[in-house]
């Protein structure tokens, strides 16, 4: 099958990219890795009037750690993410993330907001950086906006960006030197979608009590989840065994997976359990290592 007839425009600057999507509205599409995008027009999910290709905007190809945060510019490739030492370095959730999105070629073409403003549940980034507390910048019409990505997520393929506005940049914050995460995916095959995915972030006290903690899913709902209540549990207790196991208990209690050819429904729900206790676990190690 071939995807129906589409415009293709290619604009030069940030502001003529915003005003061909106010012009064109639902009927236009951004393109910028396209590894979504264009298998869905191929088998005709969606059938765009124009494709609005970013790829030649200046500004959005940078990726800049700080004290802060990290800032991951709209055309930057998961590949990047993957080979980066400072991520290996200072973000290893997503390092490890990076390492399983799909397969070499998705990796060297998709980018990182594409796979945010794409919203698939079972998508990698959604729940690592779910879990790393990151935000994302929108620009549109009306301005600039920044808006945390728990919240962000509105239902399979949905989020609250409108059809005007367009991710510019994603941000992490910035790991602490007692904290560190780790993401854990389940999956038929390599390259294949998540059966189950946990992204986690723990920041330890000088005490070794957790002060803060971040757990995302993948695959397990209609949009990546973010467990709250294993977060709550977490915080302001040491991670010992007993802690870390009831807080994989209250992870699988937050999924709401389903039945399908990847697995039933109660399998997946033991599966999120099990990863959040072994990425808790490898979080705490990789803490336990830097500090040595």
């Amino acid at each position: 099958m071939f995807p129906a007839a589409f415009e293709y425009v290619a604009p030069s600057t940030l502001d003529q990219a915003i005003g061909l999507l106010a012009t064109y509205g639902p009927e236009a599409k951004v393109l910028a890795g396209g590894q979504s995008l264009i298998p869905a027009m191929r088998f005709r999910l969606i059938t765009p009037r124009v494709l609005v290709d970013i790829n030649r905007l200046g500004g959005l190809n940078f990726l800049e750690g700080s004290d802060a945060r990290l800032r991951i510019g709209a055309l930057v490739r998961h590949r990047e993410l993957e080979a980066s030492e400072l991520i290996r370095r200072r973000y290893p959730l997503l390092a490890d993330a990076a390492a399983v999105v799909a397969d070499p070629i998705v990796r060297n073409l998709g980018t990182v907001a594409g796979s945010v403003a794409h919203a698939d549940p079972a998508g990698d980034w959604g729940a690592a950086l779910l879990a790393a507390g990151a935000e994302v910048v929108v620009a549109g019409p009306r301005g600039g906006r920044t808006v945390p990505l728990d919240g962000f997520f509105t239902g399979p393929l949905m989020t609250i960006l409108q059809p005007d506005e367009v991710i510019t940049e994603v941000r992490v914050p910035t790991p602490g030197p007692r904290e560190a995460g780790a993401y854990l995916k389940l999956e038929r095959k390599v390259g294949d979608f998540a059966v189950v995915a946990v992204g986690v972030q723990v920041a330890l006290d000088e005490a070794g009590v957790c002060r803060k903690a971040g757990i995302g899913l993948a695959a397990v709902g209609p949009t990546s989840l973010r467990a709250a209540a294993a977060e709550e549990w977490l915080v302001g207790k040491a991670l010992d065994d007993a802690v870390i196991n009831r807080a994989g208990e209250l992870a699988a209690a937050a999924s709401s997976p389903s039945d399908d050819t990847r697995g039933p429904a109660e399998y997946k729900r033991d599966m999120v359990r099990v990863l959040t206790v072994r990425a808790l676990r490898r979080a705490l190690a990789r803490i336990e290592e830097v500090l040595r």
